[in-house]
């Protein structure tokens, strides 16, 4: 029997979402470049999953390098004693507002997307999806792209999108985003009347990139309306440093949030993930997080000048390093369905970044209230 067909449904979103702990189902790992449907399957940053389909939504975040942008639909079929596999069922272009598919960095590289995100929102059956945008300081060659963050229907035709705020527009002087830091997160409140991002780097006003030491790397988490599509709110989140050191020392390194992930009008889950030169596995941290107790930064220039007096506060749900596996780069999280003892599940998906030594790896957990 398929495990879904048991399931439960999703109990009221009106309830507040306890938490306590994480329990690993299992994992189940994708064969490396997978074709299908005339596509390389890989990058996959974000998941999301509809309870009245049963279907999981994955974003890809290939530049229309490989194949054009686009986005899998899926099924993953699991027990409460494992997960028993994970099936594509369709794949879907992302179109520009022209209607056609986006050009790759070679073609146009001021309209080359950079796909990192994506939730689907069942009232009104369409999707939000994110892209970083293009910062290269380069002489001749400088590219600076806006990232974005799109409404789509189904069929990835576009419908509207989210005029962002000024200190999420790129700059050749060191202004705003970082290159490959900005919109790498996003979730819809439980509602649909809000959507919650995030920038996955500090803006370069706020402060430094994390470090192997505590230097205050402030992130901001922007809550729009979805009606008037207006950013309503800016929250400050602090992150850890860089877990550990890297091989060759002074190597590249990072710790940023790929991830967020609503739980109810207050609460979010936090994914921080830790990579550092010369360790093949991630660190990926998860934190709880209580919106009501943090202050609107909106204001806030520069959170490294000023910084919050009210900011997230965080509380460690999981160190995936704590469960003995290997943990590969994993970007995105999604609630998934109700197991038969009435409590949900939480779905990770990783990034392969479409490189042989790296996988796509999928993880299932329970969530103990």
């Amino acid at each position: 029997m398929a495990a879904t067909s048991v399931f439960a449904q999703s109990p009221s979103s009106k309830k507040p979402f306890s938490i306590s702990a994480l329990r690993l189902i299992g994992e189940k790992e994708i064969p490396h470049n997978l074709s299908y449907q005339g596509t390389t399957v890989g990058g996959l940053s974000s998941i999301d999953y509809d309870s009245k389909s049963g279907l999981y939504y994955l974003i890809c975040d290939d530049r229309s390098a490989i194949n054009p942008a686009r986005y899998y639909t899926a099924k993953i079929f699991f027990t409460e004693k494992g997960v028993d596999s994970a099936t594509l069922l369709g794949v879907t272009n992302l179109l520009q507002p022209n209607g056609k598919t986006y050009p790759n960095a070679k073609e146009d590289p001021a309209h080359t997307p950079d796909p990192e995100a994506m939730r689907y929102d069942p009232l009104r059956k369409q999707f939000a999806w994110s892209s970083e945008g293009e910062r290269i300081i380069r002489g001749k060659d400088t590219v600076l792209q806006n990232p974005f963050i799109h409404l789509i229907t189904r069929d990835g035709r576009f419908c509207d999108s989210f005029p962002l705020p000024v200190n999420l527009r790129m700059q050749a002087i060191e202004m705003g985003p970082r290159q490959n830091g900005v919109l790498e997160g996003m979730s819809f409140s439980r509602n649909y009347r809000s959507l919650y991002v995030n920038v996955e780097e500090p803006l370069y006003e706020d402060g430094p990139r994390a470090d192997l030491t505590d230097n205050q790397p402030w992130i901001r988490i922007y809550r729009f309306d979805e009606a008037s599509k207006k950013n309503t709110a800016q929250y400050a989140y602090q992150l850890d440093p860089v877990a550990y050191p890297t091989t060759p020392p002074g190597a590249f390194m990072v710790n940023g949030v790929p991830d967020i992930l609503s739980l109810d009008d207050r609460q979010l889950i936090v994914m921080e993930r830790s990579f550092s030169t010369g360790r093949w596995p991630c660190t990926i941290k998860l934190y709880l997080t209580d919106l009501a107790t943090a202050g609107d930064v909106r204001s806030n220039t520069s959170l490294r000048k000023h910084p919050p007096a009210k900011p997230l506060r965080k509380k460690l749900l999981l160190n995936m390093d704590d469960l003995g596996i290997y943990v590969d780069n994993v970007e995105g999280m999604t609630l998934g369905p109700v197991l038969p003892n009435g409590h949900r599940t939480l779905v990770l998906v990783s990034d392969n970044n479409f490189n042989l030594a790296e996988k796509t790896q999928m993880f299932v957990f329970e969530i103990i209230p």
